[in-house]
């Protein structure tokens, strides 16, 4: 399999190199060159075991392992998750379903991209002997699961930025109280758009990052996203065979890249009706998929603080297939995005879309309907999930994180106290970051004086 940058400037490369760079050196975003179909079986057989559907769904894209060796990373990817299933998929009602996605070490979705991406930089480091520096911005999850899958391992510092203040207490203290020497938290001032327009800059200045050696961690790597793309298919196959059409997947989204991975697979070939994209009152993608215009405006800290996000980072994948694979045509409306602020998409179709916006009354008011009518608790950003359903159609709702993690917001939704025996040990620990100025020259310092 190769993979081709939605902008066109660079040679199709193979699945080591796409992973290793995660921008592409012309600022574009990787992506396969060609879709493989899904395997017929995978569509009317009962779930496999979550490993492996990923040796299965990965062994599509990667060329570059053999199959042993790609057996072992799946496995010790997927080997520690709290639950047999991985993503167990919870029935609610008789068309309503839950895809639990936080049974991984850090109890959110992210774990299924980064337990795969830690071990992949890993072997990466054994392959070709190269020492690497990971870098990434977080609004509050990816930081995390990053983190607990590159600490303590050799050859690898990883560089997380996140916005200060702005995310809630355990998902800092999952990235700050680790002890391990080789991870480096750093707050600043602003939003995760902020943060995350350093990480751009510094991955698309070609001479900074090959003399760093940085690699991508955010969700720009196209690994992750493919990794994502697995817990679709072992959703649908955990359905009942009398549920199967006409599936509504509902994703709580902020960067576009969890129901991208979905929209992916669905052009695959898995059976899907609706992808319902769920905002909170940060809501570009919201107005997106309702007019047509994609347009930033001010970031507005939320009840969801993960989707505190007004810059998709995966939409321009989504627009380069939007565009028939047009990679000119894609570059010449990203330049007039980042050069004018927005951007009309002409002739914008997106039958498979809906959207949904929950402002923080919303969030609150959903937690408590879902405890009230299914006696489930739900986070805030899977709540958001949870607005404006359809009831007559099969709906699978994404929950992306442990409800525990934010246990300020469930206490004031529904009065109650939801603990984690994980996290609570987190609370005895002493967070420690590093104190860097907010802009990718300060960054670059920084990381060049503590690089691997």
């Amino acid at each position: 399999m190769q993979f081709v940058s939605t902008r066109g400037g660079t040679e199709p490369v193979g699945f080591h190199e796409a992973f290793a760079a995660g921008l592409a050196p012309d600022g574009g975003l990787y992506v396969p060159k060609n879709l493989p179909l899904l395997p017929s079986d995978l569509l009317v057989d009962d779930a496999l075991p979550y490993p492996a559907l990923a040796w299965d769904f990965l062994g599509m894209f990667d060329d570059d392992h053999d199959s042993e060796h790609l057996v072992d990373i799946v496995d010790r990817s997927y080997g520690d998750f709290s639950d047999t299933m991985s993503a167990p998929l919870i029935q609610l009602a008789e068309n309503l379903f839950v895809l639990e996605l936080f049974h991984g070490p850090t109890l959110s979705f992210k774990d299924f991209g980064l337990q795969l991406v830690g071990n992949l930089f890993e072997e990466q480091i054994e392959r070709t002997g190269e020492t690497i520096n990971v870098l990434g911005a977080t609004s509050g999850d990816t930081g995390s699961a990053a983190i607990h899958g590159l600490a303590g391992k050799k050859g690898v510092n990883v560089f997380i930025l996140y916005p200060e203040g702005r995310i809630s207490d355990l998902q800092e203290r999952q990235m700050t109280c680790t002890g391990a020497d080789n991870i480096f938290p750093i707050p600043i001032k602003g939003s995760f758009d902020d943060a995350q327009a350093i990480v751009k800059e510094l991955m698309g200045d070609l001479e900074t990052k090959e003399k760093l050696r940085l690699s991508a961690v955010n969700s720009i790597n196209i690994v992750r996203v493919l990794a994502q793309a697995i817990y679709y298919v072992h959703a649908y196959m955990q359905l009942p065979q009398d549920s199967r059409d006409d599936v509504n997947f509902v994703v709580p989204t902020g960067n576009f890249g969890n129901i991208f991975a979905g929209w992916m697979v669905h052009q695959m070939g898995l059976p899907v009706d609706q992808f319902v994209v769920a905002t909170n009152q940060n809501d570009i993608l919201y107005r997106l998929f309702t007019t047509g215009k994609y347009e930033p405006e001010e970031v507005h800290p939320s009840h969801a603080p993960s989707m505190d996000i007004q810059v998709a980072s995966n939409f321009e994948r989504f627009l380069y297939y939007h565009n028939e694979k047009n990679a000119d045509a894609t570059l010449s409306q990203m330049a007039q995005f980042m050069s004018e602020g927005s951007i009309e998409i002409p002739n914008f179709n997106a039958s498979n879309f809906t959207a949904t916006h929950s402002t923080d009354e919303d969030i609150l008011a959903n937690i408590r309907k879902v405890k009230e009518a299914y006696n489930y608790v739900v986070d805030p950003h899977t709540a958001c999930g949870f607005q404006d359903l359809d009831p007559d159609r099969t709906t699978v709702v994404l929950a992306t994180a442990h409800p525990a993690k934010f246990p300020d917001i469930i206490k004031k939704a529904i009065g109650e106290e939801v603990t984690e025996d994980s996290l609570e040990a987190l609370k005895k620990k002493k967070k420690k970051t590093f104190q860097v100025d907010g802009n990718a020259d300060a960054i670059r310092m920084f990381i060049e004086k503590n690089s691997a």
